[in-house]
C-alpha cells in the first residue's frame, strides 16, 4: 500500500462517530472502565461500549480484537494507575509494603476487576514496568535472578490474591450474616470433639479480619532476613 492509500485508510478510521467522537484506544478504556465501576458493570459487552461511544459496535473491533482483550488493557491501565508515582526506595521491606498496599487499594477501588487481574498475564506496559521494578528490588537487594524471579512471583500473586479475596460480589448484608452464623456454629462446637476451636472460641472474631496485612508481613520478613543473611547481616537492601 503506497503512502496516500495509508493516509486514507488512518482517516477513515479516526472519522468521528455519529455522536461525534473520535475514538482511539485510551478513550475505548476510559469508557469500559466507566461501564464496569457503574449500574450492570458486570453485563458488559462490546454491543454497550458502541452504545456508550456513539459508535456502531464493529467500529470497536478496529481497536481491540474482542472484549477479553479490552478488558486486560482497562486493567493494565489499573496498574499503571497505582503505581503511578511509586519509586523503590532503598528499605526493601517498605518498597514492598507500599507496591502491595498500593495493589490492594486498587482492587478494592474496582471489584469487579478484582478476579481477572488476579488471575490474568496482562503483558501490557504497565504490569511489565512493575515486573521489572519489583525484579530490581530484589535483585538489589541481593537475591540470586532465579530467586529475584520466584520471589518476586511468590510475593506479587499473594499480593494479588489477598487483595482478590477480600473483593467480594456478595453484600455486605449477605456477608455479614454469614459469618455471624459460622462464628455461632463454631463457638457452640463441643469441646470433646473440637478441643482447640473450643480453647480459642474467644478469639474466633479475629477470622473475620483481612488476611492481607498478616500475610504479607510474614512473607517481607522473611525476603528481609534473607538479604540480610546473603548480605552478612547488613543492612537488607542497599541502593
Amino acid at each position: 500500500m503506497d503512502s496516500s492509500r495509508r493516509v486514507s485508510a488512518v482517516r477513515a478510521r479516526r472519522r468521528p462517530t455519529r455522536a461525534g467522537v473520535v475514538l482511539s484506544t485510551e478513550l475505548i478504556v476510559d469508557t469500559v472502565l466507566r461501564l464496569i465501576d457503574g449500574p450492570a458493570g458486570d453485563k458488559l459487552s462490546v454491543r454497550r461500549v458502541g452504545a456508550a461511544l456513539g459508535a456502531d459496535p464493529t467500529a470497536i473491533y478496529r481497536y481491540f480484537r474482542s472484549l477479553d482483550a479490552i478488558l486486560l488493557a482497562v486493567a493494565d491501565r489499573l496498574i499503571g494507575e497505582a503505581t503511578a508515582g511509586f519509586v523503590p526506595g532503598p528499605d526493601l521491606g517498605a518498597s514492598l509494603r507500599d507496591l502491595a498496599g498500593r495493589i490492594y487499594r486498587s482492587m478494592r477501588a474496582h471489584p469487579r476487576l478484582a478476579q481477572l487481574r488476579a488471575h490474568r498475564f496482562i503483558a501490557g506496559p504497565h504490569e511489565l514496568q512493575v515486573v521489572d521494578m519489583g525484579i530490581g528490588l530484589l535483585l538489589r537487594a541481593g537475591f540470586a535472578p532465579a530467586d529475584a524471579v520466584r520471589h518476586y512471583r511468590d510475593f506479587i500473586d499473594t499480593a494479588f490474591a489477598l487483595a482478590a479475596l477480600d473483593v467480594s460480589d456478595v453484600s455486605p448484608e449477605q456477608e455479614r450474616a454469614d459469618w455471624e452464623t459460622w462464628l455461632d456454629a463454631a463457638r457452640g462446637l463441643p469441646a470433646g470433639d473440637y478441643p482447640n476451636v473450643h480453647a480459642v472460641r474467644d478469639q474466633l472474631p479475629a477470622m473475620a479480619e483481612s488476611a492481607f496485612p498478616g500475610v504479607l508481613k510474614m512473607m517481607i520478613a522473611v525476603l528481609e532476613r534473607e538479604a540480610a543473611e546473603r548480605a552478612g547481616g547488613a543492612p537488607a537492601f542497599s541502593g
